[in-house]
């Protein structure tokens, strides 16, 4: 299969990891078609609707900071080839590929269920995350707007929320970040992985442009909204030249802080990352996956609590060391938001679980 335009994977291969039958086409077959019906049309972006019982979602990470999240998509048309959440969607007898970022999930009872959650007795208060999986504000929310009626339900009950995003199409909802700021309630992650648009338009396809997401970084911190950047993922002979420049252009537009994480290679996220590498970085592509295997113990992946954010090794002691001092130089560090818990209300109708 061809690179697709605009899009981040290469290819579109089932997964195996669960013994799924594979298809794969003739070569002949594949020409004669062509002869026949033409160049195949560009993909297009599909949005299926999905009805989940719950939507908040636990986890006991050690190495995470939160222990509650909302996904309210499946998918994400963003396409970042890095991206760790590429083999859930092999879950659906779907692609990680191509699949991944035009056959998406959306789930507009969001909000209802987690009206839901919310009022139920015994619920504790503990800040969920949104943008853990796949991005809240990628472009599908424009129009289903899921991640907009989510957080007016947070601000009703005045319940804490971190929000990681890479698009800044959150200053759409600027009203409602400001309002649950006003009582520290809200925090917001925005990733810049590089300031090149042209590497960015290859690790990244469909995300915005380095340079909207440093003005909305820009302008959640003038409208007093706590807001942090995130260069993730960092990938040895790719993006790692730009540590300083980002983290000292991130802290110049009024970020309070700017964390890191090493690129992971999960499941199918390795085969999808090394047919990207030989697409748009075939000169390279040896070296990075050499430095990748001396971060993670030899392998693609490194799966183990403590180390799999940070790596181990030459390289990562040395990425984690550039970090640490372009942070220092930029006035960055130190600080640690603590979102409040106290103001929580539980929702209209759910007065019965304070009894």
């Amino acid at each position: 299969m061809g690179v697709e335009k605009g899009r981040g994977a290469t290819s579109n291969a089932e997964s195996r990891r669960f013994n799924l039958p594979g298809r794969e086409m003739d070569g002949a077959w594949l020409d004669a078609m062509a002869d026949i019906d033409g160049a195949p049309p560009r993909l297009r972006t599909e949005v299926m609707v999905e009805h989940p019982r719950s939507i908040i979602t636990r986890n006991t990470s050690p190495d995470i900071a939160f222990s509650q999240s909302i996904n309210a998509y499946r998918g994400c048309e963003h396409g970042c080839i890095y991206c760790f959440a590429r083999p859930t969607h092999a879950y659906h007898d779907l692609s990680p590929g191509l699949d991944f970022e035009t056959k998406l999930f959306a789930k507009p009872d969001a909000a209802v269920l987690l009206r839901k959650e919310l009022g139920k007795r015994g619920y504790i208060v503990s800040p969920i995350a949104m943008g853990t999986n796949t991005d809240p504000y990628q472009p599908v929310e424009k129009d289903w707007r899921i991640t907009r009626d989510v957080l007016e339900v947070l601000a009703e009950t005045r319940h804490p929320t971190f929000i990681t995003t890479k698009s800044d199409r959150i200053l759409r909802d600027i009203d409602v970040l400001a309002d649950l700021a006003r009582d520290n309630l809200v925090a917001v992650m925005i990733s810049v992985t590089s300031l090149d648009p042209r590497v960015a338009r290859t690790l990244e396809p469909r995300a915005p442009h380095p340079g909207r997401r440093i003005a909305a970084i820009e302008k959640l911190a003038v409208a007093g909204i706590p807001v942090s950047a995130n260069m993730s993922p960092i990938i040895p002979a790719i993006n790692d030249h730009e540590i300083e420049q980002v983290v000292a252009r991130v802290a110049a537009s009024g970020a309070r802080d700017v964390n890191y994480i090493l690129v992971r290679l999960p499941h199918e996220v390795a085969p999808l990352f090394r047919a990207w590498l030989g697409e748009h970085y075939p000169d390279r592509a040896g070296k990075v996956m050499a430095m990748i295997h001396d971060m993670r113990g030899g392998r693609d992946n490194d799966p183990t609590f403590g180390s799999r954010m940070k790596g181990q090794g030459v390289w990562a002691d040395l990425i984690r060391a550039r970090f640490i001092r372009a942070r220092r130089r930029a006035g960055l560090g130190g600080e640690r938001l603590m979102l409040r818990s106290d103001l929580f209300r539980p929702p209209d109708g759910a007065q019965l679980r304070l009894f």
